[in-house]
């Protein structure tokens, strides 16, 4: 009975459409958080209220021990986005689900995401000018100690200048000859000291 009243309920306020909004999560328990939301709608019986749930992604270039590995990173650890017509019961159901902290929203009010948001996190404006290279994964940030492991300067020691995530090029600073002279490496030349 209660489920009829909630259906026509929404439906006469012309609330119908699935829309994206996002839950605050536990960290690194993402994806059985989704998984557990996905489960309980199916028993629930409430497919009809919902699109998809998806934790947002991006590949991620490293390089470990001379091998070149390619992963996946969350663009936003601790947030999952859910695509659903919101009324008591859907709010409840993700609400009541072990892992979810709440919907982000102003005042305890779950808000939807904008159009511009919703294209950005599903990665539509950049799928359009370029196939998806991964980004290269460098863990070395300005300021840095490193050692040269590899190439003309191997065992030198300096200071790391820039870092060029797109091309995977590091600058360090090194003396020679009592000079400060930079030297441009690939970021997998150098290690930290």
């Amino acid at each position: 009975m209660r489920d009829e009243t909630v259906a026509a309920g929404s439906a006469a306020d012309g609330d119908e459409t699935l829309r994206w909004y996002v839950l605050k999560v536990q960290s690194n328990r993402e994806k059985s958080i989704r998984d557990n939301i996905l489960r309980r709608v199916k028993r629930e019986a409430l497919e009809h209220f919902f699109g998809e749930v998806i934790i947002p992604t991006e590949k991620v270039a490293e390089t470990k021990g001379g091998k070149k590995r390619v992963t996946e990173r969350k663009l936003y650890p601790g947030y999952i986005m859910v695509q659903m017509i919101l009324n008591d019961e859907t709010w409840f159901l993700v609400r009541e689900t072990s892992g979810v902290g709440d919907f982000t929203g102003a005042a305890g009010k779950p808000m939807p995401m904008q159009d511009h948001e919703i294209q950005q996190m599903l990665g539509l404006e950049t799928a359009k000018e370029e196939t998806v290279q991964p980004k290269i994964k460098i863990e070395f940030v300005p300021g840095d100690r490193v050692k040269i492991k590899e190439g003309t300067f191997e065992s030198f020691e300096g200071t790391v200048d820039t870092v060029d995530e797109a091309s995977g090029r590091v600058n360090v600073l090194i003396e020679i000859f009592g000079r400060s002279t930079p030297v441009e490496l690939e970021y997998w030349q150098v290690e930290t000291v």
